[in-house]
């Protein structure tokens, strides 16, 4: 049984930090391409950051220079570093897993809400 579990959302002011856990459990971690995704309300599901197996990365344009993406697979974790935090990045954050597919077919947590707000 596959499970993704997502931690660290909460309220942060503009400006400030946040650090998302996703803690995979029922996969061979290493192997998989790891993504966070958001979801802002009314809004479609896009992107944020990917990476592979073997460490590359890929970021939406939004988050570049601010977001950072990483992975312990010892600890099958995959981990969000937001700095620079907007408003606009409120949203539901989800995590993602998926090995040879797209991330629609692949696995997905239960999501993590992230609040910018002064």
């Amino acid at each position: 049984q596959v499970q993704l579990v997502e931690s660290g959302g909460g309220l942060v002011q503009p400006g400030g930090s946040l650090r998302l856990s996703c803690a995979a459990s029922g996969i061979i971690f290493s192997a998989y391409t790891m993504g966070w995704y958001r979801q802002a309300p009314g809004k479609q599901r896009e992107l944020v950051l990917t990476i592979s197996s073997a460490g590359g990365t890929n970021s939406a344009d939004s988050v570049k220079g601010r977001f950072a993406i990483s992975r312990d697979n010892a600890k099958n974790t995959v981990y969000l570093q937001m700095n620079s935090l907007k408003p606009e990045d409120t949203a539901v954050y989800y995590c993602n897993a998926r090995y040879m597919t797209s991330a629609a077919n692949g696995y997905w947590g239960q999501g993590t809400q992230v609040t910018v707000s002064s």
